[in-house]
């Protein structure tokens, strides 16, 4: 979200991540991040399959996105939901509530505090929780949504007599 990011993420990022041991990709999306150090522990990545990829990260930082917290929900795997406009606070705290990650709820995130939810987001039961509620998420939500909508509108104008 590139009028949204906060200046030094990619390098608060990467510091949290090394602060726990970890290796870091940083995808190129809109904002734009750049590697910030010539190290091989950190990679930035043009467009990738998060689907595919998902399942297979320690956890998701990300901005709260409908797509990328159903996406990281629906691999099982912990999140870091960094939230910075409209609708993504509450995301952040649907991630929170029921174990499967952590709310980053500073404006502004630095090293320290992403090392905090990484934590969070890093322990065992936060990843056991996860992969338990992705073995009961549904992905049928559009054709139910889809459905209703339908429902309603024919509630709403009763068939026009042939």
């Amino acid at each position: 979200m590139a009028a949204h990011a906060p200046e030094g993420i990619a390098r608060a990022a990467v510091e949290a991540g090394r602060a726990l041991g970890r290796r870091v990709l940083l995808a190129d999306g809109w904002a734009g991040p750049a590697a910030v150090d010539d190290r091989d522990d950190c990679l930035v990545v043009g467009e990738v399959d998060q689907q595919a990829l998902f399942p297979r990260v320690a956890a998701v930082v990300h901005h709260g996105g409908a797509g990328t917290t159903t996406t990281a929900a629906l691999a099982g795997a912990p999140q870091v939901v960094v939230p910075r406009i409209v609708d993504q606070p509450r995301r952040a705290a649907r991630v929170a509530e029921p174990g499967i990650g952590a709310a980053h709820d500073e404006p502004a995130p630095t090293a320290g505090s992403l090392s905090s939810a990484l934590r969070t987001a890093l322990a065992p039961e936060t990843r056991t929780r996860a992969r338990a509620v992705a073995a009961t998420t549904r992905t049928v939500g559009t054709a139910v949504a889809a459905r209703l909508l339908l429902e309603a509108a024919r509630r709403e104008r009763p068939p026009v007599p042939a």
